[in-house]
């Protein structure tokens, strides 16, 4: 039985600076963190061979982030476009997102432009980590979208 989702890995080119902006500037916590080098379940659970990388795990509010940095294999890198099949990017639901906008702007969070409000729905803004993933922020204005966007027992 699925009971929900716990995290989305994002593989990232610098985990220093990745790790500094995931906990600095969103506010996530580091729950675990790690080395991999050769380590022989590394290698079995994630299907690769001679698996050298960091990699640490994230609380968010309601879900984890997981953050890996590779050395080997060799990464390539297959950022994708928003409208890419894959996982194009991960949406961070926040209560002001002039003020988010503004603040991660100022952590060096590149966005494709203006908060774009949606009426009296929704906002949203795609933007990019320091290591080129996107992340778009997304804040529910209407009681019904807030209603589906709460978890089932809050």
């Amino acid at each position: 039985m699925i009971v929900g989702l716990h995290h989305v890995a994002i593989g990232v080119d610098d985990f220093d600076k990745a790790l500094v902006f995931y906990t600095e500037a969103l506010g996530f916590e580091v729950v675990q963190q790690t080395e991999f080098d050769n380590d022989e379940n590394a290698n079995s659970a994630i299907g690769l061979d001679g698996v050298k990388a960091r990699m640490a795990m994230l609380k968010a509010p309601n879900a984890f982030v997981e953050l890996w940095q590779y050395t080997n294999p060799e990464p390539k890198d297959l950022r994708s476009r928003p409208c890419d099949f894959g996982y194009p990017h991960i949406a961070l639901q926040v209560d002001d997102i002039q003020h988010e906008y503004d603040r991660l702007k100022a952590h060096g969070m590149e966005f494709v432009g203006e908060v774009v409000e949606f009426g009296d729905v929704a906002s949203a803004i795609y933007g990019r980590d320091p290591c080129g993933n996107v992340i778009e922020l997304y804040e529910i204005k209407s009681n019904e979208m807030a209603q589906l966007s709460r978890p089932a027992n809050g």
